[in-house]
């Protein structure tokens, strides 16, 4: 039996390109455990495998010590028995006298008179001769085999497929649960979760199948080859092998936005002028993109021209609205469009598919109003600036209107620009320039002497998009701290403040960095 299974352990460590070695010592910690678990208690067993015969030797084994020790609590015996440090006592019997032996020590005494010369550290050992470890042997040498074979196979897998993350697989669908399919990819098995495959598609076992590698775990449980068809990815890499020029680099996909199963938008361009990147892309009479749709199961999709010129990428990109016009806050990587009011649901898209996807293949935030709305957004602004102006600094509407027009949109900017900058506003001579940041220094003053004295804390103040206009506002209304602030939701911060103040996307956006911190804590 011994050097039987020594030959599979050689066979199995030449096929699965495993050392030897490696399955032999496997098998005799498998053994061991086997054995020491057949004796009971905490036994200290070794096992040795002959590398020539096979003949296996199993020994339990005492260590030789002045007086028998075991640790304080129980469940801290294995911690012991791996090496670790523990608190330990002294061996008693039932009768509470010391122990001369227990599971894995022997008194010096007692082991002496057993083998005359032997020393403290040294062991006493005795040969487990029995069927039953016999039995134990031959499974505990199976179970090893059967595991470093599945151990290999997996190595094998991922050494093969790691640097493939980000290509495109073909397989053929080896089965098919509740979780997802099993993918046959002739040198190994990947697996499709349920929510990596596009909405109602059903694979039978047998049919062929694509997808795109986006995962692969070196861990040895579960499936470690990942395959997705709901990626974007997969969609670009779809478009790569279905047109050369992509695939030869003529023509480069800039980003994708899909929700999957339903519509995708490719941006695409061309670094030759005299190369059209969409008809490229469409094929004659179309048959490039439809051989795609036909793989994603009928799936639209949208190829648009990519500019880099932000705005007019984002007219291309939310087609098929016609735009009127386009208002860019570069700072806050955010867009106004404003559409006509039969554009409008086309510009929003059917439960907003069509601007989410705008904004994903953008890269910009994007907020749609009508014609009607942009103007009366523009006019609760102008009112409210207006109003700040004219009571902050007590000048009259006209002077107010100057200084909007100049691109003021709060008091305190007008003390972060010097006097001479002021006097080339048209009206404005040294000493009314002067007067103005006099008045705006006094305003700006009172407004920091009430927040101190109403207790608002400083990370509410230095939150960024904050001003001493909201800070006011959120005082009276008892929100002091960055918490206060951040448990608003972004309807009540807007019934707080005067129409105009902040709009929504400004004030949705103060209220997510306000919770930042919330997030950083929990990581």
């Amino acid at each position: 039996m011994s050097l039987e299974m020594l030959q599979v352990a050689e066979a199995v460590a030449k096929q699965k390109g495993i050392e030897r070695d490696s399955v032999l010592e496997a098998m005799e910690n498998a053994i061991k455990l086997g054995v020491e678990k057949r004796i009971g208690g905490y036994p200290n067993v070794e096992v040795l495998i002959d590398k020539v015969d096979g003949d296996i030797t199993i020994n339990r084994l005492w260590e030789v010590v002045e007086v028998c020790m075991e640790p304080v609590e129980d469940f801290e015996v294995k911690k012991y028995l791996n090496g670790r440090d523990v608190e330990m006592k002294a061996s008693v019997d039932a009768r509470g006298n010391l122990s001369d032996q227990n599971d894995n020590q022997i008194a010096l005494e007692v082991a002496q008179e057993i083998n005359p010369n032997i020393q403290l550290g040294e062991h006493i050992s005795e040969v487990l001769q029995d069927e039953e470890f016999g039995r134990i042997t031959a499974q505990s040498a199976k179970q090893v085999i059967v595991q470093k074979v599945r151990d290999a196979e997996r190595v094998k897998q991922y050494n093969l497929y790691k640097d493939k993350v980000g290509m495109m697989v073909d397989g053929i669908v080896k089965r098919v649960d509740r979780r997802g399919v099993i993918v046959d990819l002739f040198d190994a098995e990947g697996f499709i979760p349920q929510n990596e495959l596009l909405p109602r598609e059903v694979f039978r076992q047998g049919a062929n199948v694509t997808g795109y590698l986006f995962e692969v775990n070196e861990e040895l449980k579960g499936h470690q080859i990942q395959i997705s068809r709901t990626h974007p990815k997969f969609v670009e890499k779809l478009f790569e092998r279905e047109v050369p020029e992509i695939e030869s680099g003529l023509v480069e996909v800039v980003s994708v936005a899909r929700d999957a199963g339903l519509r995708t938008k490719i941006a695409v361009k061309a670094g030759d002028r005299n190369i059209d990147p969409v008809g490229a892309c469409v094929g004659i009479r179309g048959s490039r993109v439809q051989s795609i749709i036909e793989q994603l199961n009928g799936e639209r999709i949208d190829i648009i021209n990519h500019s880099d010129d932000p705005a007019e990428f984002l007219i291309n990109s939310i087609s098929p609205a016609e735009v009127a016009k386009v208002v860019i806050d570069e700072e806050g990587k955010r867009m106004e469009v404003i559409v006509t009011e039969d554009n409008l649901s086309s510009a929003i898209g059917k439960r907003g598919q069509n601007v989410r996807l705008t904004s994903i293949l953008t890269g910009w935030a994007i907020d749609i109003m009508t014609v009607a709305e942009e103007e009366e957004k523009r006019k609760q602004e102008q009112n409210f600036l207006l109003e700040q102006f004219t009571a902050a600094l007590d000048v009259d509407a006209d002077f107010a209107e100057l200084l909007i027009e100049e691109g003021f949109t709060n008091v305190e900017q007008l003390l972060m620009v010097e006097v001479d900058e002021l006097t080339e506003i048209e009206g404005l001579d040294e000493d009314v320039a002067a007067e103005l940041q006099t008045r705006a220094e006094a305003f700006v003053g009172k407004r920091q002497e009430e927040l101190e004295k109403a207790g608002v804390e400083k990370d509410l103040i230095e939150l960024e998009g904050m001003t001493k206009e909201i800070l006011a506002v959120l005082a009276k209304e008892k929100i002091k701290t960055l918490d206060d602030f951040a448990e608003l939701a972004t309807d009540e911060l807007l019934d707080f403040l005067p129409k105009g103040m902040l709009n929504n996307a400004q004030a949705s956006d103060m209220i997510i960095k306000a919770r930042a911190h919330w997030f950083a804590e929990e990581a």
